[in-house]
């Protein structure tokens, strides 16, 4: 008689909220320096602290066999990593064998030299972070960039048939002019455009309170101008999306501070060096790599379980002269957003 193993349970914390979506951060590393995600000069992890590629993806089988279907690579810049491409063919395997989908969040510098191999791996679309089209500007917000490249990067992954989300942190003072303009340029080449507001994460560049613009009043400053109707489109992340008119493309608000999405959150988050956090703001972490290294999957498993357990209700992000430190002090580079 042959004996088949019981499945393996599910990832539900204590709300009720099933873990569907794990997004891996494989550095933290980056080759841009951006005023509101990073330090100027930023001390990255020792190699040896990084999980290695296998590491990745015992955690992310895991993961898979326990009701993950979406899994995001994060960084830092992913594409900065050594043959990171060796993971991305691994795990996009495993697509239509419990994964649905794999993807990734760039900032497009490198995807001239790999979005052809995105798309032969099984990723469908990516997500480009890109806060301005003036190159000036570009430079001075990340410290280092060149738009050039990203453009270029962004034209190779629309040629090599990827679907493109263009994710824009919109900043008061910084860009909040040119909303209207990104918008035009990304819906007239098929691409969507999500807003993000600025989230109190490490010492950055900027100061948070004078630069945070709500997204609710760029809303209504927008639908002066553009019809909007709303859409049930989901990715599987917190963004919430509205079809517009005049463009016939689609706009995105992810709204951390004024209208906060925990209710619904499905996401964890896996550092570089193998800490799960449970939510972008807090710092309760579960040490999976310490797990799997000393107890294999049978500990992986039960560091998982306490994980659902650990994860909160929600964040607690504020920005206020009144409470001027950052929510948490890691800088949205090591959690990969």
């Amino acid at each position: 008689m042959s004996m088949t193993m019981p499945p393996a349970r599910p990832l539900i914390d204590r709300y009720g909220r099933h873990i569907s979506y794990l997004r891996i951060s494989v550095t933290d590393r980056c080759d841009f320096r951006c005023v509101y995600c990073m330090a100027e000069d930023m001390t990255f992890l020792p190699k040896k602290d990084v999980l290695s590629f296998e590491e990745i993806e015992a955690i992310a089988t895991a993961f898979i066999d326990r009701g993950t279907t979406r899994i995001r690579l994060t960084g830092g810049e992913p594409l900065v990593r050594r043959d990171i491409m060796d993971l991305v063919r691994t795990l996009g395997a495993r697509i239509g064998h419990g994964l649905d989908e794999l993807t990734i969040t760039t900032n497009g510098s490198q995807l001239r030299n790999h979005a052809g191999g995105l798309a032969a791996a099984g990723v469908k679309r990516i997500n480009v972070s890109l806060d301005t089209l003036d190159a000036s500007r570009f430079t001075a917000i990340t410290r280092r960039g060149r738009i050039d490249d990203v453009l270029d990067g962004i034209e190779a992954a629309r040629d090599a048939g990827l679907a493109l989300k263009i994710n824009m942190v919109a900043m008061r003072g910084v860009n909040d002019d040119e909303i209207e303009p990104m918008m035009a340029w990304a819906h007239g080449k098929g691409m969507g455009l999500t807003l993000i507001e600025g989230m109190p994460l490490g010492e950055v560049g900027i100061d948070r309170v004078d630069s945070y613009l709500p997204l609710r009043e760029l809303h209504d400053r927008l639908a002066r101008h553009y019809t909007f109707s709303k859409l049930d489109k989901r990715t599987g992340g917190p963004a919430r999306y509205v079809h517009v008119a005049e463009t016939g493309g689609v706009l995105g608000y992810i709204t951390p501070m004024s209208h906060n999405f925990c209710e619904s959150c499905n996401r964890v988050r896996l550092t570089a060096t193998g800490q799960l956090f449970m939510c972008l703001g807090q710092d309760d972490q579960v040490n999976l790599r310490d797990a799997l290294r000393d107890g294999g999957r049978v500990a992986l498993d039960e560091a998982l379980d306490r994980a659902m357990l650990l994860k909160p209700k929600g964040h607690d992000f504020v920005i206020d002269r009144a409470q001027p430190a950052p929510a948490v002090a890691r800088h949205m580079s090591v959690t990969g957003g």
